[in-house]
């Protein structure tokens, strides 16, 4: 077998180098040269070692509260983003009523049993409702609050309904203590109502047996929230 020497290999042409890379008879010399610096420049560039990113892991997507999940859609959360300028305008005035309502709240005097005894404990000096403007009225067209304080009984039952019925729009109930919400130590007696929310409609329930004053002025800020939350006038517009 004839073998070139060095200088002989130098002497050739460059066609007959790139005849040296033809892959067979039917593939020109110039794509055989240029597929075998393509798979030896690829190769190179596997070679190189990876780049490592040290700005840290990715931020994780943002996950929606479960708050916002629940309200998705509901009326709430559509009285609250107005959909014109009408709404808009509305809901302005809501909230102004709202404020005026909050800060001047008149409950009426229901006491039935011992939850009535922490009633009048959070209108004395130590918790001094007044100065949340809590006031307390003895006549329920006065009153825009009603406060379910003690056991309810089947003949005190039609007087709580007709004390409810002679109070003005907008009122509000807040149920006090373990038997007004369910009837508490006397569920299973036979002239207990279990539950005030039978006769009227409760917007706070505060628990205990008594519940504390703590407890109940507690509620009465739930209550200054939820009506700072309502939109009448909005729903009076959409109807």
């Amino acid at each position: 077998m004839n073998s070139l020497t060095p200088l002989q290999h130098s002497g050739l042409t460059s066609a007959s180098r790139l005849s040296v890379f033809r892959a067979g008879p039917s593939v020109p010399a110039f794509r055989s040269a240029v597929a075998f610096r393509k798979i030896h420049g690829s190769s190179s560039k596997s070679a190189q070692p990876e780049k490592i990113d040290w700005t840290g892991p990715p931020a994780p997507p943002a996950v929606e509260s479960v708050p916002t999940i629940a309200s998705r859609g509901s009326l709430q959360q559509s009285l609250m983003t107005p959909q014109n300028k009408v709404e808009y305008v509305l809901s302005t005035l809501d909230k102004v009523a709202n404020w005026a309502r909050q800060s001047s709240m008149w409950p009426m005097t229901f006491g039935l049993a011992c939850c009535a005894v922490e009633m009048m404990h959070m209108a004395a000096a130590r918790y001094d409702q007044d100065r949340l403007g809590v006031v307390f009225r003895a006549s329920p067209r006065q009153s825009d609050i009603m406060i379910v304080a003690g056991t309810l009984t089947n003949k005190m039952a039609p007087a709580l309904r007709k004390v409810y019925d002679q109070m003005p729009e907008p009122r509000w109930v807040i149920s006090m203590g373990s038997c007004a919400n369910g009837g508490g130590y006397y569920h299973y007696s036979y002239s207990v109502v279990r539950g005030c929310d039978r006769i009227v409609p409760v917007d706070i329930y505060v628990p205990g047996c008594p519940p504390t004053a703590e407890a109940l002025l507690y509620g009465m800020l739930q209550l200054q929230r939820k009506m700072r939350r309502s939109r009448k006038a909005v729903i009076w517009y959409r109807k």
